[in-house]
Parts: structure tokens; C-alpha cells; sequence
């Protein structure tokens, strides 16, 4: 009898405890969807958001990725070929992805004369280098794009003339840092055309927002306000901004809202809290649906996307993301991805989507960055000259040996879609340049035109396709690399400090001491624009010698 009234209390007993638990966990699923409505609190109404469908796997890998501090299933965001690193130099930078390219190698004439690709204008893989040594750590290889390196600086092409969209500008002489004998070095400066910005379109935004829990770490999400602040205060009063945030679910707080009303757009950008997983592609997806809804003809409609690309809820990657809003990139809504944080992050998501999405990527690691990207450029970042703008290069077999292009490994495109106005290619904005470098070895006494360069780009407005060439020849090559301008010289080594830390085969004798004294004698004679480009040049230079430092603590 005794053990039977022992039994009972016992089966009472675990009747009650799943009670409480289904309680509480009712209690934190009506929290969760509360939360959405508190977001920008009461003086924004929206609907409730739709409940994340999560199979029971993926519910225990989060309840388990909680308990741990970090979602455990992070790795579904990446594929194959990205790298997923420990952290650098004892640094704490965990679940961090980059995609691997290979070097691009010499191409004999004999076999390929030809070089295509589309222009890319994105600067993202300069600024995470720049955190990675502020932290004190060398960044990773597969972190480092040359070309965006490269393209991170202004070197003072002359602008086109008048009803041209691009000048092209050439410049050769002996390569510094190449090895061989005959090797030299073209640059290919391509300066798009500028438009003042009370001439620039109207423009219809709409930020979305990451607030799920990583954007907690290093207070990333407060960084996202204050750039967002920033560019609100830099629209005029003909603009609109709309706001959509993702957790767990995605959720319109802020429908597109006149500059006019700009308290009202400040406020709701304030209450932002971080909160949930991450749903990317819902995000995107209510985003694009709330950009597309608001879109007019004859303006900029952008989706702007503020986060540290983690991926863990829904559809983690590029390609099954990007399919679902394929029909909207094709209704002319560009994406903007701005990327945040260290640690968490994943590089690879937020270059695809931009890539594939028709715009661009930066990455915010400073509040001075975000004033680069959103102020100093606002015209170029928000209003393209140029779409599907492409390069191709025609090697002249009888002077030109064999070359190699630096950098633009992943925007590499078949020669015969040069001319094919269909193949997606890159998207230039208003003021920005593009700058090309190729290593070529010479036949010995060669003599006469080394290369054609042609530009090929659709107007975004009137969808007119336009191709424009210009020759380049032995002639015009300069005796020595100390008679080549300035900018070209620091533009030189600007590409062997990347490929050095990309730890190319073709740098691998590569000094950062010679690097640095370079841009050190060089810097004197570049004339800057503005202080700020002054100072982000003089920038590098401390940024080289610290990479010097570290390198020459690492290996020794």
C-alpha cells in the first residue's frame, strides 16, 4: 500500500512538472511574437508575424546552440569551398566564413589572348582586413579580394566628357614587384561619370535590418543605427525610407515614411532591439515585397541590408535566398548589403547576395566608414551610371607573351559573353572608379600595340548598351617604374600588400618592408580630393607596417 501511495505521488508529481513546462513554454512563444509589436513600440501597428515552422531537429540544435552561447548549425549557411576558421593569432573570432578563389596564374598568348570580366566596386575585404590588424591579428587569405584592395582608393582619373559614361585611363611601366625580365605592369583606370546630387534621382530605401541575437555581440546593432542615422540625415526631403527587421520571423515596422518626417524615422530606427535566430530569407523576402509595393519608375529603389550575414533559420544560402527574389531584382529593386561585426559573420553570404543581387558590399567597421560609405559617396553608393558593365582585354600575341590579371577571380566571365547583353555582370555607381592591374612578360625587343581594353555597359535608364575601346602600345610604356605617376606607384603596391597577405605564389618572395617604403616615398606626391581620402591613404601606410610587425612576430 505504501508503495502504491509512493507511486502515485510520483506519476502526480510528473503531471504537474509538464504542466508548468507546457506553461512556460507558452509563455515564451506569446513573448516572442509580443516582442515583434514592442519593436519601435506602440506608435507603429503592424500585423502579427507569421510563426516560424521548425522541425523538431532544428528546434532541439537551437535549444541545444542556446545553451552553448552560438547557434551550432551555422555551418548550413556556407557551402564546400568556404572556410570556416578558428580563431586567428589566439583572437576570438569564431564562425567566420570566406570564400576560397584561387590565384589567378599567367595565361600564354599562344594559348588565350583574350581577358573578360565584369567590374566589381565593392571595398568590403579592405575594411575587414583594416579590423583584423587594429585587433592585432594578420587576416585571413581567404579573406583578401586584391581587387577590392585596390579599388578602395581614389587616383584622381580625369572624369569623362560630356555624354560619356566612362574615360578610360592607361598607364604602364617596368614591374617593381614582379619577378622576370621584360615584366611589366598595366594599369587600367576606368572613371565613371559623376552627378551632382541635386541632380541625383529620388530615392525609395528600405533598410532591413538584422536584429536576431548575434547582433548583440561587440553592440553591432547600435553601430547599425547610427549609420542608418547617418544616411536618413543625408536624404532629402522628396526621399522615403521603409524599415523591415528579421529575428525569428520578418516584420514591416516602418512602412515608407517621407524624409520630411524625419523624428518619426529616427525614432523608429532608436527602439530597434536585438531578439530570435535568424531568418535571413524571410527578411529579404518582406523587404523586397515592401520595396517592390513602393516602387516607382524614374527613382532609386534599394533594399539596404545591415547585417553580420549569419544565416540559421530557413533558407541559409545565397542561391535558394536570392531565387525566391529573383522576380524582384528583375522589377529593378537593387540590394545594398552592409556588412558588421567580426566574429559570427559570414563574408561569404553578404558578397553573394550583393553580387547577385544587382548592387554592392561594404563592410562598416567604424562609424568613420559608415560616413565614407553613406555620406562622402551617397550619390555613387545609391544611384548606378552603368549595369552589366564588363571589361575584356585583347592581347596582342606578337608583343605581349603571356599576362595576368590581379585580383577579379570570382567576376571572371567567358569570353564570348562579352557581347551578350543578358549575362549578368557588374553595377557601377555615379563618381566611382574601377581600377584593373595585369603583370605582362614581353617578347624580347617587342615593338608596337600590346592591348586593346573595350568597355561594354547598359544604361540603367534608357537600357542602351554602349561599348567603347582604347589601345595601348609599347610606345607608351614608361623606361622605369619611378617615372610612372604617383598613383600609379602606390596603386602598385597597394596590390602587392594584398597579394602578399593573400599569400599569392606570385608574391611569395613579396616584402611588406618594400611595400611600405614605397608608399612612403610615393605619398607626398599624390594630391587628395578631399582630408578624408588624405587620411585614409596615410592610413594604409600604418596599416602595412602593422601587418609587417605582426608577420614578422608570427614567423619568428
Amino acid at each position: 500500500m505504501r508503495f502504491k501511495r509512493i507511486l502515485g505521488a510520483f506519476f502526480v508529481s510528473i503531471a504537474l512538472l509538464a504542466i508548468v513546462v507546457l506553461f512556460i513554454e507558452t509563455r515564451i512563444g506569446y513573448h516572442r511574437q509580443s516582442t515583434y509589436k514592442h519593436i519601435v513600440g506602440v506608435m507603429f501597428t503592424a500585423p502579427d508575424p507569421p510563426q516560424a515552422k521548425l522541425s523538431q531537429p532544428i528546434v532541439r540544435n537551437m535549444r541545444q546552440s542556446a545553451a552553448m552561447g552560438r547557434f551550432s548549425n551555422m555551418s548550413a549557411a556556407v557551402s564546400h569551398n568556404v572556410t570556416q576558421l578558428n580563431p586567428p593569432n589566439s583572437a576570438m573570432y569564431r564562425d567566420v566564413f570566406y570564400s576560397s578563389h584561387s590565384t589567378n596564374p599567367f595565361i600564354d598568348t599562344e594559348d588565350d589572348n583574350f581577358s573578360t570580366f565584369a567590374m566589381d566596386v565593392d571595398t568590403a575585404s579592405y575594411t575587414v582586413m583594416r579590423r583584423y590588424l587594429r585587433d592585432g591579428n594578420i587576416p585571413p587569405a581567404d579573406s583578401v579580394r586584391v581587387e577590392e584592395y585596390i579599388n578602395s582608393f581614389d587616383y584622381n582619373y580625369s572624369p569623362p566628357t560630356t555624354e560619356q559614361t566612362f574615360a578610360i585611363h592607361l598607364e604602364g611601366a617596368h614591374a617593381k614587384f614582379g619577378e622576370g625580365k621584360r615584366l611589366q605592369l598595366l594599369r587600367i583606370g576606368i572613371q565613371g561619370c559623376d552627378i551632382p546630387e541635386i541632380n541625383r534621382k529620388d530615392a525609395i530605401l528600405t533598410f532591413v535590418v538584422d536584429i536576431s541575437g548575434s547582433m548583440n555581440m561587440e553592440n553591432r546593432l547600435g553601430l547599425v543605427k547610427r549609420t542608418l542615422t547617418l544616411l536618413v540625415d543625408q536624404l532629402r526631403p522628396t526621399d522615403k525610407v521603409g524599415i523591415v527587421v528579421y529575428g525569428s520571423n520578418a516584420q514591416v515596422v516602418l512602412p515608407h515614411t517621407g524624409i520630411e518626417n524625419r523624428e518619426y524615422i529616427i525614432e523608429a530606427i532608436n527602439r530597434l532591439h536585438t531578439n530570435g535566430a535568424t531568418n535571413a530569407e524571410e527578411g529579404l523576402r518582406v523587404g523586397y515585397k515592401l520595396a517592390l509595393k513602393n516602387s516607382k519608375s524614374n527613382c532609386i529603389n534599394r533594399v539596404i541590408l545591415c547585417s553580420d550575414g549569419v544565416a540559421n533559420v530557413g533558407q541559409t544560402g545565397p542561391d535558394a535566398i536570392l531565387k525566391k527574389i529573383s522576380n524582384y531584382v528583375k522589377e529593378g529593386v537593387t540590394l545594398t548589403t552592409v556588412g558588421f561585426g567580426m566574429g559570427n559573420y559570414n563574408d561569404t553570404l553578404m558578397e553573394q547576395l550583393a553580387n547577385k543581387g544587382n548592387g554592392s558590399y561594404a563592410y562598416v567597421d567604424t562609424i568613420k566608414e559608415a560616413k565614407r560609405v553613406f555620406v562622402e559617396n551617397l550619390t555613387g553608393t545609391l544611384q548606378f551610371i552603368a549595369k552589366d558593365a564588363k571589361i575584356q582585354v585583347e592581347f596582342n600575341p606578337e608583343t605581349v607573351s603571356r599576362f595576368r590579371l590581379l585580383g577579379y577571380e570570382n567576376r571572371s566571365l567567358a569570353h564570348e559573353d562579352f557581347r551578350k547583353d543578358d549575362v549578368d555582370a557588374g553595377e557601377v555607381g555615379a563618381g566611382h572608379s574601377v581600377t584593373a592591374l595585369y603583370e605582362i612578360k614581353l617578347h624580347e625587343n617587342a615593338d608596337g600595340k600590346l592591348a586593346t581594353v573595350f568597355i561594354r555597359h547598359e544604361d540603367p535608364d534608357t537600357l542602351k548598351v554602349t561599348e567603347v575601346n582604347e589601345t595601348f602600345s609599347t610606345a607608351q610604356l614608361k623606361q622605369t617604374f619611378e617615372d610612372a605617376t604617383a598613383e600609379y606607384q602606390f596603386v602598385a603596391a597597394v596590390a602587392e600588400f594584398a597579394e602578399i597577405l593573400k599569400e599569392s605564389y606570385w608574391a611569395k618572395e613579396g616584402s611588406l618592408a618594400n611595400v611600405e617604403s614605397t608608399i612612403e616615398k610615393v605619398l607626398p606626391h599624390i594630391e587628395s580630393d578631399t582630408p578624408e581620402e588624405k587620411q585614409r591613404k596615410e592610413e594604409l601606410l600604418m596599416l602595412v607596417n602593422k601587418a609587417r610587425k605582426l608577420k614578422e612576430q608570427r614567423e619568428g
